[in-house]
């Protein structure tokens, strides 16, 4: 199939006030050099692998190092890991203390870190070569000194401390339980089905419908236009291990599953399972994904339905489910959305919001395409990151610190925001992937064919019935009966599930020019809104991470800013007629995406997965909680370091081990299992004198590690663990 792409440069507008963003030259307008190497990071993510967690942590890595630098500057801040032990691991600042700061340049101390995390971080990504160009592009437009890895400081200059700071966060890197030695691999996890080909009707493979599967395509294209013949592993589902920013060891449990075990940061509990026939799991799991197929069919702007996409009508949604019984309430099965009432009063001009009518279909999939993940993104941590920097580029923005004290200059606002928001983004990573890994769940197109290869369940009288399938929804979800257009040659269809939905790209002969349109088909058949070369995002589904990144970002804007709507009281996306989609030609007029608040701009990213066909509703629900949660919580404790009232070490100290049996038998095995990082893991082995054993076998993979007690005298022993950022002990006893 030909492929068409495009290079898009979107205009991001805000109450009449647009800016051109993505393409724009570095120096098109007086930002801080703060600014200027975000935009770089975000530049850079767009132009390699779609990798959320990665780039989260990119995006927090960068903010900490910058405002570390500006914080070595200030009379009361404190610098996050200048100086300080975070996670076992020491920025040793014993150098810095004849530094003479009154000599420095802060914009160089910034650059310099900067450019060293960046040109590291990306050295194996595939256009490094065009990326570090324009790094070393923006060193020589500022006039600052050529990159150089010294970091003499003894003569005060900036290049060394933004240097040294740098270096700081890339050796903290390698020791953060990323993996980012090994290009952030996973180390045991394995799928438990076979894959799924989308371009096969149904889903012979799947022999689990509650667990992931991987896609097999011909060829796989993400992020901007990069091509691979190899299936996508799952991204990250070990990313319970990597050291958090502010969650603590209190937010998280240890869960084992098929022999390994998991961290799990903020555990929402298992969604519904499809093999749940006692406790209602089996019915809200088909509720789920019969939903997603249901608003498949919104996808079409001939359906002759019209939305008032303004904030008038749209936002300032009620409160989230509790429960799985409070789930059919909250969102509109049928019509699409939720039942939020908008917001009557636009609160800077004290006037209601006009109208902004468009056909639902152009608005949904307007939606789906903006909020991807996919090809042409910064991921959704980079998303945030473009709109706090639009907010913050607002003639109505006053740059005070939550609306309180004195205005900041646009250094201190950018390097604090970037700061508070790259710490939620790399917490909300972490909860959300750390869940994704331990649950596993299955995504909608895993779901949808695999539940509708059993049978029918709309009547026990037609044959194919399975009462495990989907039901009868009229108009939506209905059996094939004989003389259907879909019935097939010699009625090999009838008696299959049917579905009123989006009729995927074998419909699609041309992007640019043609579209898919809704029409039924048969749930063997059925696509989410995306590209055959990309499908599904190569991870599982529960929890939504569009919606724990997105409500985490719209409680740090909220508070950072000290209001909860967008200055001026509206945010505005406009999605020209007939240029912005890319999956398919559209939209059929001007879509002007509308939001009141930062949270509105969070539920409707939620919503965009679910007519997107990415998630159900029971991924989306969990996920904007725990955003709420992460959020929240990241926002207390930089505000710690902005008052100076954070101590010299905190994080994550110690390895967590058990050992079994103890005591063990002598001959016999003993096994220890970590729950932590044991990459570059070292063992030392001490007997009951206090002497080093140097004669034992010790082996370690898979996050568990064996000691041979062959050969050794029974006694009281202590084997010592260390990684060189953390570690533990272990006492155990040979009988």
């Amino acid at each position: 199939m030909r492929l068409f792409f495009r290079s898009i440069c979107r205009l991001f507008c805000i109450v009449g006030i647009c800016l051109l963003s993505f393409n724009a030259p570095l120096n098109a307008q007086d930002h801080t050099v703060a600014r200027k190497w975000m935009e770089e990071l975000l530049h850079s993510i767009r132009n390699d692998l779609a990798r959320p967690t990665v780039h989260a942590r990119n995006l927090f890595h960068l903010s900490a190092a910058m405002y570390d630098a500006w914080a070595f500057f200030d009379d009361t801040a404190e610098p996050y890991l200048l100086g300080k032990t975070v996670n076992g691991f020491t920025c040793n600042t014993e150098s810095l203390k004849a530094f003479d700061k009154s000599r420095a340049n802060l914009d160089e101390v910034i650059s310099h870190a900067a450019y060293t995390i960046l040109d590291k971080r990306f050295q194996k990504a595939e256009r490094y070569a065009n990326l570090s160009f324009r790094y070393r592009r923006l060193m020589e437009d500022l006039e600052f000194r050529g990159p150089t890895n010294l970091r003499d400081m003894s003569n005060g200059e900036s290049w060394a401390l933004g240097n040294f700071i740098g270096q700081c966060y890339i050796d903290y890197g390698w020791k953060d339980g990323s993996n980012e030695l090994d290009s952030y691999a996973n180390k045991f996890y394995q799928p438990v089905n076979q894959p799924i080909a989308p371009q096969v009707p149904g889903n012979p493979r799947i022999t689990d419908l509650n667990r992931w599967q991987q896609i097999e395509l011909e060829v796989f294209v993400g992020q901007s236009g990069f091509e691979s013949g190899e299936m996508q592993p799952f991204l990250s589902p070990e990313w319970g291990n990597v050291y958090p920013f502010a969650l603590t060891a209190k937010d998280r449990v240890r869960k084992k599953r098929d022999g390994s075990s998991f961290w799990v940061y903020n555990d929402p509990g298992a969604p519904p399972r499809f093999d749940d026939f006692e406790n209602g799991g089996h019915e809200f799991y088909k509720w789920n994904f019969e939903m997603v197929s249901i608003w498949s069919a919104h996808l079409s702007p001939w359906d002759n339905v019209m939305w008032d996409i303004s904030p008038a009508s749209i936002g300032n949604s009620s409160a989230l489910p509790n429960n799985w019984n409070e789930y059919p309430n909250y969102y509109k099965r049928l019509e699409g959305g939720d039942g939020s009432k908008g917001h009557e009063l636009n609160p800077s001009t004290g006037l209601p919001y006009e109208p902004n009518i468009v056909p639902r279909g152009d608005y949904t999939r307007v939606l789906a395409e903006f909020w991807a993940d996919g090809p042409d993104s910064e991921t959704p941590p980079g998303h945030w990151f473009t709109i706090l920097n639009y907010v913050s580029d607002h003639p109505q923005l006053v740059k005070k610190f939550k609306g309180e004290g004195e205005v900041l200059n646009d250094l201190e606002w950018d390097v604090k925001s970037y700061f508070m928001l790259g710490g939620a983004m790399h917490d909300a990573a972490i909860s959300a992937w750390s869940i994704k890994g331990f649950y596993d769940y299955i995504r909608p197109i895993s779901a949808i064919r695999g539940v509708a290869d059993l049978g029918q369940a709309v009547s026990p009288s037609f044959p194919n019935y399975d009462e495990r399938s989907f039901g009868l929804e009229p108009e939506y979800v209905e059996v094939v009966l004989p003389g259907d257009a879909l019935a097939r040659t010699n009625n090999t269809a009838v008696d299959k599930i049917k579905l009123k939905a989006w009729r995927g790209p074998s419909y699609i002969s041309d992007p640019t020019n043609t579209q898919a349109g809704v029409g039924w088909i048969l749930a063997e058949d059925w696509w989410p809104y995306q590209r055959p070369t990309f499908v599904t995002p190569p991870f599982a589904g529960y929890v939504s991470g569009h919606s724990t990144f997105s409500r985490a970002a719209a409680e740090v804007l909220t508070m950072f800013t000290g209001d909860e709507f967008f200055p001026g009281g509206m945010g505005e996306f406009i999605a020209r007629k007939n240029q912005f989609l890319v999956f398919e030609e559209g939209p059929s007029v001007d879509v002007k995406l509308q939001w009141a608040t930062y949270r509105d701009a969070s539920d409707q990213t939620s919503l965009s997965r679910i007519w997107g066909g990415i998630h159900p509703p029971v991924d989306d629900i969990p996920g904007r909680k725990i955003g709420i949660k992460v959020g929240t919580k990241a926002f207390a404790f930089a505000e710690k370091f902005f008052n100076g009232t954070v101590p010299d070490s905190f994080g994550l100290s110690k390895l967590s081990v058990t050992a079994a049996p103890n005591p063990v038998a002598r001959g016999e095995v003993l096994n220890i299992q970590v729950f932590e990082n044991i990459e570059d893991m070292q063992f030392t082995l001490i007997d009951a004198n206090g002497g080093v054993v140097e004669d034992v076998t010790i082996t370690n993979s898979n996050n568990s590690v064996q000691l041979e007690t062959e050969g050794l005298a029974a006694g009281i022993y202590v084997l010592r663990l260390n990684n060189g950022a953390v570690g533990e002990t272990i006492r155990f006893i040979i009988r």
